[in-house]
């Protein structure tokens, strides 16, 4: 690659030159200052930076679980890919240096994505600045970390302990800047320490990439040196710059820190023992009684399912321990469904249990809050995946919950309105929620995008009984919405993933990647363990639904708008499996949440039909 020629020749010696013939010497004395990143041994905390002046953060170390050498290179780099889409690991760093970057920029061009290791040296290089690296991590910044070139270097990497920190921080000029990291301690998820002083840094780390007060990427270090120099970011960087907002805030970052930590640890037990204590209860139930008791089960465990996301929002507000959370949902989630059941009927009250879900994380993203990413069902940023908005479990509860949930508030709340009002209905809230979760200063979700566009365009078309108008208007609402989605980040400068992966993707190519990459980590999705377990049940229930179609009308009966919300929750769950980069979390959400909502449609029609019953032993 160019960017790796032109760091060989900036480390192999002599005084590198821009395209101006500027020297690195005046490089540095324009930028008015030099930029030390500093490693500092794995068990440094925040407290510690904090202490030796420094601002404070957490730093995600990688997407998943990545070596400290896969560390190094995202900071080189600035960006970065799950290691599965690699073809193959990272190789072993055994003191060849050349040999070592031959094999890493080799495995790098396998990547669908534009990962150009060496990048932040080669960039600096190119712009007159030196690079001098020795430590432990000199051979990932540099080819020949003895060969730098008798001048001073403009960016100095280096390891260093924690009472060397102290006389780094003494020592900086007064247009320096020092970066001090902790270094990874092995193959693990963990985020680690990060800390910044110089001009402009006095509070708590953050970054446009993360939007989280306290917490940045590894490829946000690279933007940030860059940003430093006066030297613009390549377009194959995805991070920002890091700045600092409010306070110095330890314990802040402390709690934070530590709840993602939780996260993808307790999810387990918290969701899926809640799930197995209701199940064996409604089975229990359906054991001992039948008729009215059974149908009432079925209606308290949807709306216990339903009210569960927002049981978990809470959780993320409250912090408690894994018990006490655990126990939050397993009786917070019925005793809301009793209340809800307590004051409506029927289809009423699983729209108030949608529409209060839904409503709930949407006033969330909306202010910006970070409960939404920290809640056990949000997106976990301890992954390294996602920061703000919502991720795809929300998204797949969220194409049924919109949907559908606005078929049954129709057909709980205005079951004599007009086919064309409730079409207009479906249309209007279906792209509401999808500006709200989907526009990047908010949910900023490309998924949230296209699925509830999709699904509402299917179910308008459905109860309009539009025939080949409503096909080409299921077609065009998600297109012409995601265009909409697009010039709204565009002028409001949100910066987000939808702009990101597509706008800025650098042409056909690099949109293929942007493809392909979703599509091998969908497939990869339906490899891991913990869904494939649920895989046969979901095609089960889908072979079932589709044998017994006939007696699914029969439950619909008598509601054109619940059928319709209904029809377009499966599109929208179908478009979201094939589209998504986890397509099997998103099918198999949206396969339990889709039968919460037919248990409500089996439930009312025995109802109705023993009321049909009772009316004709009356007469």
């Amino acid at each position: 690659m160019v960017t790796i020629a032109v760091l060989a020749l900036t480390v192999a010696g002599g005084t590198p030159l821009n395209p101006f013939g500027e020297t690195a010497a005046a490089a540095q004395q324009r930028s008015g200052g030099r930029v030390v990143l500093a490693w500092l041994p794995s068990d440094t905390g925040v407290l510690d930076l904090a202490q030796a002046g420094l601002s404070p953060g957490l730093m995600s170390a990688g997407l998943g679980t990545v070596s400290p050498e896969q560390t190094y290179l995202d900071v080189t780099q600035g960006n970065r890919v799950f290691n599965s889409l690699y073809d193959t690991s990272l190789p072993k760093l055994d003191g060849d240096c050349p040999q070592w970057w031959s094999q890493v920029v080799k495995r790098a061009d396998s990547a669908p994505a534009e990962i150009v290791p060496g990048l932040l040296s080669s960039t600096l290089a190119a712009a007159g600045v030196g690079v001098r690296a020795k430590g432990g991590t000199s051979c990932v910044f540099s080819l020949h970390p003895a060969r730098q070139g008798p001048h001073a270097a403009g960016l100095e990497v280096r390891d260093a302990s924690l009472g060397q920190l102290a006389s780094l921080v003494r020592n900086l000029g007064r247009d320096d800047l020092l970066i001090a990291i902790a270094k990874p301690p092995g193959e693990n998820d963990d985020p680690v320490a990060i800390g910044i002083t110089g001009r402009g840094f006095d509070g708590n780390l953050t970054s446009d990439s993360t939007r989280t007060d306290g917490y940045v990427l590894s490829t946000d270090v690279a933007p940030t040196i860059l940003d430093r120099f006066g030297i613009p970011v390549p377009s194959e960087m995805s991070g920002d710059p890091i700045r600092t907002g409010g306070a110095v805030d330890v314990p802040a970052i402390d709690a934070l820190g530590a709840r993602m930590g939780v996260v993808s640890h307790r999810r387990g037990p918290v969701i899926g023992y809640s799930l197995l204590a209701w199940l064996a209860l409604l089975g229990l139930v359906a054991l001992l009684a039948r008729g009215a008791v059974a149908r009432a089960g079925v209606r308290l465990l949807g709306l216990t399912v339903v009210y569960m996301p927002l049981l978990l929002l809470a959780g993320a507000a409250l912090e408690p321990s894994e018990v006490a959370e655990a126990v939050l949902v397993m009786l917070g989630g019925p005793a809301l469904a009793a209340l809800t059941l307590a004051v409506l009927r029927g289809y009423q009250a699983l729209a108030l249990a949608s529409a209060l879900t839904v409503l709930a994380y949407a006033v969330d993203v909306i202010a910006g809050s970070s409960l939404t990413a920290l809640s056990l069902l949000g997106p976990n940023p301890g992954l390294g995946v996602r920061f703000y908005g919502i991720g795809n479990e929300l998204e797949a509860m969220l194409a049924v919950l919109v949907v559908a949930g606005t078929g049954a508030g129709i057909a709980g709340f205005r079951p004599a309105l007009s086919r064309r009002r409730c079409a207009v209905a479906f249309l209007a809230i279906g792209l509401l929620c999808a500006f709200v979760f989907a526009a990047g200063r908010f949910g900023a979700d490309v998924g949230a995008a296209i699925v509830l566009p999709i699904g509402a365009a299917v179910a308008a078309a459905i109860v309009a009984g539009s025939g080949r108008r409503g096909i080409l208007l299921a077609i065009a609402t998600p297109f012409a919405a995601l265009a909409l989605l697009v010039l709204i980040d565009l002028f409001s400068g949100a910066n987000a993933h939808l702009t990101r992966s597509v706008l800025d993707a650098g042409g056909l190519g690099a949109l293929g990647d942007v493809a392909q990459r979703r599509l091998e980590l969908s497939v990869h999705s339906f490899g891991r363990p913990i869904l494939l377990y649920f895989l046969p049940v979901v095609v089960a229930l889908a072979a079932l639904a589709i044998w017994r179609r006939d007696r699914l009308r029969e439950w619909l009966r008598g509601s054109a708008a619940y059928s319709a919300g209904l029809v377009g929750a499966v599109a929208a769950t179908a478009v979201g499996t094939l589209a998504n980069d986890s397509g099997a979390l998103l099918l198999e959400i949206g396969a339990a949440y889709l039968l919460v909502f037919a248990g409500f449609a089996w439930a009312e029609s025995r109802d109705r039909l023993q009321g049909a019953h009772q009316r004709a032993a009356n007469h």
